[in-house]
């Protein structure tokens, strides 16, 4: 029997109940199965099975005080999933949904995601069930206290740096930051995303956006398309959507619609980012776009993906693009999708852009420029230095340039030219498995 599906088989078994992460795991062993199953060298020394067992998982309460002085209870989580290129890397997400299902798939996909950056770190991940929505900036900053109380112990500038995701960002990094310092009496550079007073880095906010774009360019470029001139359409008006809309527009696409939840703001116009910012920025509702562009139109309830494009950046959340909404998007002339988010599309989704020759470019690559420019933030904090915008943000397209050629060139290696699925998996996998061979089995 295969030696790859063997252990795919022993992770449905054994983590039914966490969906995410078995999606995740599906779409590596798959694809990495023909590359793997040719090398007995893996199998011999249970490469896989350590490859898909965190090396450490943390999980812990995390006890606040709320404004009527009510004790709340949330849990914590960190999954230190793999240390084989650098210390864990991954990011915190603050959201009801998190589970210890959803954290292993963002720290699995994370361990593949960094290795392509060509940079020395490791994948992690973490966060809390807490909802950081409708909080008060007290009741943030005791749950983050509260929370680093506990993971301080766990990390380091040399053992794993966490920094922002969903519901984390940077007044929720300064909390951390904050309280990990007073517990530590250590000011070092063990949480990215800071504030650019105390060590964070220019180009930061807008790397997972503009680094998505200069992927997808470059993915159209090499394959005789640019997205100048481009029709597009974006799912979240967050930072790594605003920041796509912003990049697309810059490089002369015209970003028709953007959706979220609530419903998807439709200006054949052009999206005007300053009114879209200023609603997300006062958390107001979608609708009001249309009261400063009463051209516009507000569509509640409705996917952006039913909106005709030939660009189509999911930059929301896991899941948020089904197989139906992947044939509406074919249907309807679109012709490149980058996932903005973590694994956005579906497997079922996935396979229906593979079949029908559409352009795509996998979030393990497309949205890496958030985590390349965190590693950057590391660089100039070992060095006590801060760079300017242009330049981190010309590393940035460097990184991700190099990113695409690389997936690029090892699909085409494996005889699967154009499966930037395969290619990102088998690019990532190569390295991360021979620094485990390297180092013994450990």
């Amino acid at each position: 029997m295969s030696y790859t599906l063997s252990v795919l088989d022993f992770l449905k078994e054994n983590f039914y109940a966490q969906p995410e992460f078995l999606q995740a795991a599906t779409e590596i062993l798959e694809s990495i199965q023909g590359y793997v199953d040719a090398r007995p060298q893996y199998e011999a020394v249970g490469l896989l099975e350590r490859l898909v067992e965190p090396e450490r998982q943390i999980v812990f309460r995390v006890p606040w005080i709320d404004d009527n002085g009510r004790v709340r209870v949330n849990r914590g989580y960190r999954v230190q999933f793999n240390s084989a290129i650098g210390p864990y890397k991954g990011g915190l997400r603050f959201h009801p949904s998190v589970n210890m299902g959803i954290v292993k798939f963002l720290g699995l996909e994370q361990i593949f995601k960094n290795a392509l950056t060509g940079q020395a770190i490791g994948g992690g991940k973490g966060g809390a069930d807490f909802d950081p929505m409708g909080k008060s900036d007290r009741e943030v900053m005791m749950f983050c206290q509260s929370f680093v109380s506990e993971l301080f112990r766990h990390i380091n500038h040399m053992t794993d740096v966490p920094a922002g995701d969903i519901g984390v960002g940077a007044r929720e990094i300064g909390y951390m930051y904050g309280q990990y310092k007073r517990l530590t009496n250590s000011f070092e550079g063990v949480f990215t995303g800071k504030g650019l007073l105390y060590g964070g880095s220019l180009v930061r906010n807008e790397a997972t956006g503009y680094g998505l774009v200069y992927l997808v360019e470059e993915m159209m470029r090499q394959n005789g398309k640019s997205i100048a001139g481009k029709t597009v359409v974006v799912s979240g008006a967050g930072n790594v959507g605003s920041h796509a809309v912003e990049k697309a527009q810059h490089l002369g696409a015209n970003v028709v619609a953007v959706g979220e939840y609530t419903g998807t703001i439709l200006d054949k116009q052009g999206v005007d980012l300053t009114v879209l910012r200023e609603i997300t920025a006062r958390r107001g509702d979608f609708a009001d776009y249309v009261h400063a562009r009463p051209h516009a139109e507000f569509l509640p309830g409705a996917k952006v993906w039913n909106v005709p494009c030939e660009v189509a950046l999911p930059c929301a959340t896991q899941n948020e693009l089904n197989e139906n909404d992947a044939n509406t998007l074919v249907a309807n002339g679109c012709i490149t999708v980058g996932e903005g988010a973590n694994m956005p599309a579906t497997l079922e989704a996935t396979e229906v852009f593979r079949k029908s020759g559409v352009l795509f470019a996998p979030g393990k690559a497309a949205n890496a420029g958030g985590v390349a420019t965190s590693a950057l933030e590391m660089s100039q904090n070992s060095a006590r230095v801060s760079w300017s915008f242009d330049k981190v943000d010309a590393k940035l397209k460097s990184i991700m340039v190099d990113i695409y050629h690389n997936v690029a060139q090892a699909a085409q290696e494996v005889g699967h030219d154009g499966n930037y699925v395969i290619g990102a998996n088998i690019a990532g996998f190569k390295k991360v498995a021979d620094a485990m061979m390297a180092q013994g089995v450990v």
